[in-house]
């Protein structure tokens, strides 16, 4: 039987091999992940990419939800903001009615509903991140604007289109309704009322007064038929974000059992490893003065 008397080549690699043990439990540690490169588990690393593909879908249609959340409830509040602007409106065109006004105090009256008119205008131009709600698709300038020449009152520059967005795969909502459909439909146009409730008052005429103020109850009766969308637009996006959120939780599982460290054998196989590595060194110190000496034999 024939003796290697250098070992020290042999010593040497299982130090190496330590060491190299050691730096991985310490990757492992530091990142949270058994596999860090491909070669550390090829199957598991195909299918962490394409787990890891999901998740990135799934963050955007979460964000995509919250986004269009905040949106649809900027639209909603807006328009109880119109709501309380038009019962004012009726308040108005009811006392104007009144047989016992001068016509000093319905011109008074009329610049009040002018005013409200301006008010509406203003909220059915609200913005949300930059891009007007109520323009259909022409969603980067303002829909609308005071314009006597109309008669309505005021001009219309957005179009009837509308936007949808994908909000999980393969599923699309409306997220907007256009502002000619909210403001201006044949059910009840919002702002031709109001300018017909002015007209009315500055002529002092009380059947038009009762005319026009009956036209902007029905208005505003058409209006919360419109407000309607964007509620159940709002509760189908709640829906879908517990379901995303659920569908986050069961992808990050699957991604944490594919190339999840566990953490505790980590440290422990770090430990052995550290222990291994400091008893190789030992040995090679002890092992390395004989061998020079044998070499210098």
């Amino acid at each position: 039987m024939r003796i290697n008397p250098n070992f020290t080549p042999n010593l040497l690699d299982d130090l190496w091999q330590e060491e190299s043990r050691a730096q991985n439990d310490m990757q492992e540690l530091a990142t949270g992940r058994r596999v860090n490169v491909p070669s550390d588990d090829p199957s598991a690393a195909t299918a962490d990419v394409q787990n890891q593909a999901l998740q990135g879908q799934n963050d955007q249609y979460l964000q995509n939800t919250t986004n269009l959340e905040g949106m649809l409830q900027t639209a909603d509040s807006t328009l109880s903001s119109v709501v309380t602007a038009l019962n004012q409106a009726i308040s108005l065109g009811v006392q104007g009615g009144n047989g016992g006004l001068s016509a000093a105090q319905q011109q008074a009256i009329a610049q009040q509903v002018e005013g409200i008119q301006s008010q509406v205008v203003q909220l059915a131009n609200v913005s949300y991140q930059g891009s007007y709600i109520f323009g259909g698709t022409a969603t980067q300038s303002p829909p609308f604007a005071l314009d006597p020449t109309q008669s309505s009152g005021v001009s219309y520059s957005g179009n009837t289109g509308v936007n949808t967005v994908e909000i999980s795969q393969g599923e699309t909502m409306q997220v907007n309704l256009p502002g000619s459909q909210v403001f201006q439909g044949a059910g009840g146009n919002v702002m031709g009322c109001l300018q017909q409730l002015v007209t009315a008052l500055q002529s002092g005429n009380a059947d038009g007064i009762a005319a026009a103020t009956t036209q902007v109850t029905n208005a505003l009766s058409y209006l919360s038929q419109q407000r309607i969308f964007f509620g159940s637009a709002v509760s189908q996006l709640t829906d879908n974000q517990s379901f995303l959120q659920k569908e986050q939780v069961s992808l990050q599982t699957q991604d944490n059992a594919l190339v999840g460290a566990d953490l505790a054998q980590a440290a422990t196989d770090l430990a052995q490893a550290q222990t291994a590595q400091t008893a190789a060194l030992e040995a090679i110190a002890q092992a390395l003065p004989q061998s020079l000496l044998n070499y210098l034999k």
